[in-house]
């Protein structure tokens, strides 16, 4: 049997390189990436998407592949992400329009829930109806459903109120009984499963059982293939965390004992949590985020499935059967237009694009896109410190990790107040970088803040004034600054983007008044290129 299995790892292998060497590449290190994404001649290069999506999932409805990402304290929550072949996404939405129905403390009123809120979940179809489910680790687990992925989604639903569990995912098996998954991460990772009530919102407390358990065990997803229940999961093993499975004939188990699926390969910041997706053709792809963190936050590559004796490995099989990272592949879908997730606004809708995402929940009335046709205007008040990690509605939209990015906003100065702070960031806790104007009485001056330290710069007396960041693969950003939106000079040092609270840099367009709550910012756009 040994031989027999060993002998099926080898052809497998063969196979898979033979049906990917048309595109084999050297193995970049990692962040020096020159391409990702569709390459525009039927291939793609990981990562297929260099920006901060974190704790991913991934389904397929039809011709259309969806995909949900952890949003932890920025509002709208719980993202939404649809693509034509998992490689070419656009940004879709948001499932929770006020992320103070978790807590009241993920409103602008409190603002120290950060590393918190909106953690890891999925998205399930069924019953004609889209199902996703996500963890506060302090809140507990939440649910909400919607006829299309793009909502209305229903009113957050609270699930589970206990504190402590993370990473669930639901199921529903083929005679309709739902159940959910989940870790008990303050229980030394148990991992139990649970039956739900028929309408999905609350947990048979008496179906309870742990069908796993071990270091750091987590990011849980349960599936169904050809009669056997598949629990995918990940684990740390000697200090790394790599992509594990168990399956069972019974749902409530006994489950055999688990398979490695992927390497952990440290040096490729650990391809790990995701979702397992089947094409319309039959071939098997794995949608990871990288969990180990930095500048760019936890992006996501598409990794190629290899079935082996029953078992989906995740990325090129080796010889002892276990994945390790593809860099490039044959894109999923043949012919798809190549598309990138939005970014830059012009401001002339009534809603705000969903590219945006507020720094906790926003105050209302204190920001508008009708107040000034064409503009986002934003009223500044006090913050509960004079700090822009306490500073309330901060308007914030990922940063990307390419060779060349440049993000420029055009603002209208002539509301601003005595005390007034306001421009554009590099946002992130615990540390940030701002390029500015600061109001004192009628003065209006530059000021570049980074790592707590500020440099004053000129005087500003125009009405309009354009503030520019340009950073590459490296993520050092240099700040530069124009009264007439062609002649841009810099201001401060150079600043190297950041990783904290478990996110990525982003782009901030923020506006606070420590003194009193007065004075107003328009912005007339922000353009990102990248």
């Amino acid at each position: 049997m040994l031989r027999k299995s060993a002998f099926i790892i080898f052809i497998c292998a063969l196979f898979y390189l033979n049906a990917h060497s048309q595109t084999a590449q050297p193995a970049p290190v990692w962040g020096d990436w020159k391409n990702w994404g569709d390459q525009g001649n039927g291939t793609y290069r990981n990562p297929v998407l260099p920006g901060d999506y974190s704790d991913v999932d991934c389904i397929r409805v039809g011709a259309h592949y969806y995909a949900v990402s952890s949003t932890f304290q920025y509002s709208p929550g719980f993202v939404v992400l649809q693509s034509k072949d998992m490689v070419n996404w656009v940004i879709l939405g948001h499932v929770v329009n006020d992320i103070s129905v978790i807590s009241p403390a993920m409103s602008y009123k409190q603002m120290d829930r950060y590393g918190k809120g909106i953690w890891a979940g999925a998205i399930r179809y069924h019953d004609h109806r889209f199902w996703i489910y996500f963890c506060d680790p302090d809140e507990g687990y939440f649910m909400s459903t919607a006829e299309k992925p793009e909502g209305p989604w229903t009113p957050l639903h609270r699930v589970w109120a206990e504190k402590g569990w993370d990473d669930c995912c639901p199921f529903w098996d083929d005679d309709g009984q739902g159940y959910l998954i989940g870790t008990h991460f303050a229980d030394s990772y148990k991992i139990h499963i649970f039956k739900m009530t028929a309408d999905g919102k609350s947990l048979v407390k008496e179906s309870d059982r742990v069908i796993y358990q071990s270091n750091g065990s987590e990011a849980n997803k349960l599936y169904k293939i050809n009669g056997y229940y598949y629990h995918l999961f990940s684990e740390v093993r000697n200090n790394v965390r790599v992509l594990m499975m168990e399956r069972s004939e019974n749902i409530s188990g006994p489950y055999e004992e688990p398979r490695q699926l992927s390497e952990g390969q440290p040096q490729y910041n650990e391809p790990n949590q995701g979702g397992l997706v089947q094409t319309a053709s039959g071939r098997w792809y794995f949608l990871t985020h990288h969990g180990s963190g930095d500048w760019s936050g936890r992006i996501l590559s598409l990794l190629p499935v290899t079935w082996i004796d029953g078992w989906p490995v995740i990325g090129k099989p080796n010889t002892a059967g276990i994945g390790e990272m593809v860099w490039s592949a044959a894109k999923p879908v043949a012919n798809t237009p190549k598309v990138v997730p939005q970014s830059s606004d012009e401001f002339t809708s009534l809603t705000l694009q969903p590219q945006w995402e507020w720094n906790y929940q926003p105050r209302k009335n204190k920001w508008s896109l009708t107040a000034r046709k064409g503009w986002l205007r934003l009223y500044a008040f006090k913050p509960l410190k004079d700090d822009l990690l306490h500073a309330g509605n901060t308007l914030t939209q990922r940063s990307y990790r390419t060779v060349k990015n440049e993000a420029t906003i055009k603002i209208d100065i002539s509301g601003m107040a005595d005390g007034q702070k306001a421009g554009l960031s590099h946002f992130g806790n615990p540390n940030y970088s701002t390029c500015g104007i600061e109001c004192e009485g009628s003065i209006k001056r530059l000021v570049y803040t980074a790592k707590g330290q500020s440099i004053e710069g000129a005087v500003i007396k125009t009405k309009y004034l354009w503030l520019r960041s340009v950073w590459g693969l490296d993520g050092l950003s240099t700040y530069t600054y124009s009264t007439d939106g062609k002649i841009f000079k810099p201001i401060g040092e150079p600043y190297q983007l950041q990783w904290g609270s478990y996110r990525g840099d982003r782009l901030a367009i923020y506006n606070y008044n420590p003194k009193t709550d007065s004075g107003y910012l328009d912005v007339d756009y922000l353009h990102y290129k990248y």
